[in-house]
């Protein structure tokens, strides 16, 4: 299948509100447009090389979480339909057509709301440090990607620029209140654990993902992207085996590959071999039309 891999949008005569590692977003007014590129980013670097299909299906994955998960909590999405944003944007109909969305525009809140069910990743590696994750204690024992014993809430700073760094909830409290951090601990479990068992359901075991919520209208607000390939941590089911790392469907197979390059993790990143970029799109696209029941042609 081929495809334009669209890697920045220059939207001249709209207002640009800012240009995050993988989304450009522009600033409406009362709403926001936000447009999903096919940029990746691995350990908070932007890669040189797009990803087919990505943006599109981060937010055509994004669409069906916000709707899977509306009873929860409100969320910030109005339309995916182009010809229904404002005019100025509707010109950009070719760029913006799949991977755009037209949102609420809310008040960001400044932490990443991480949800862990399973022991991955930057979690593995605090534990093998000092046996917790975030400051919660976890017990002894325990080995690569086992399930952890009850799903925990660990958040960390937002970093536009650079690496976010895992804190604990207690300097969350300190930094939006206790009452605020308590609602966001509530919301990000209760909605982790509904998309877990919905896709354990499918054959998809969700480790762990993040996700990002604004104030809008004095209320909290689930925004961005929602449970993609990006924000998790998708492995296969019926491959699953603790003590080992994961085969996985999402952006952890470009992660690994980059861990075998002499490569310091800082700025510029290296290009990506065409079988990597390749593997990484198949991956993607096999996540969505797993996770969703539907081949990813139907979406466009």
């Amino acid at each position: 299948m081929s495809e334009k891999i669209l890697l920045q949008t220059e939207f001249k005569d709209l207002k640009l509100f800012r240009r995050g590692k993988v989304r450009d977003v522009y600033d409406l007014g009362d709403k926001l447009l936000i447009v999903s590129t096919d940029r990746i980013s691995c350990f908070d670097v932007v890669l040189p090389n797009g990803i087919p299909h990505k943006g599109k299906v981060l937010t055509r994955l994004s669409l069906f979480w916000f709707e899977l998960l509306k009873d929860i909590l409100p969320n910030h999405f109005l339309t995916v339909d182009v010809d229904k944003y404002p005019e100025s944007a509707r010109k950009y109909k070719s760029d913006l057509q799949g991977r755009s969305m037209l949102v609420l525009k809310s008040k960001p809140l400044p932490v990443e709301c991480i949800v862990r069910g399973y022991l991955s990743g930057s979690g593995w590696k605090e534990y093998r440090l000092n046996r917790s994750v975030c400051g919660i204690n976890l017990p002894a024992g325990m080995v690569e990607s086992d399930k952890l014993p009850e799903v925990i809430f660990t958040p960390s700073t937002k970093a536009e620029v650079g690496h976010d760094i895992n804190v604990s909830k207690d300097h969350i409290d300190k930094e939006i209140g206790k009452d605020t951090s308590d609602a966001l601990a509530k919301y990000s479990i209760a909605i982790y654990k509904k998309a877990r068992d919905y896709a354990l359901s499918k054959g998809i075991i969700i480790a762990d993902t993040k996700f990002e919520f604004g104030i809008h209208d004095g209320k909290i607000t689930l925004i961005d992207e929602v449970l993609t390939p990006d924000s998790s941590r998708f492995w296969p089911k019926d491959d699953y085996a603790p003590g080992r790392a994961q085969a996985s469907f999402d952006k952890q197979f470009v992660r690994d590959y980059l861990e075998t390059l002499d490569w310091d993790k800082t700025p510029p990143a290296p290009d990506l071999p065409k079988e990597i970029i390749d593997k990484t799109s198949e991956k993607y696209l096999e996540a969505y039309r797993i996770i969703t029941g539907e081949e990813f042609s139907r979406c466009l």
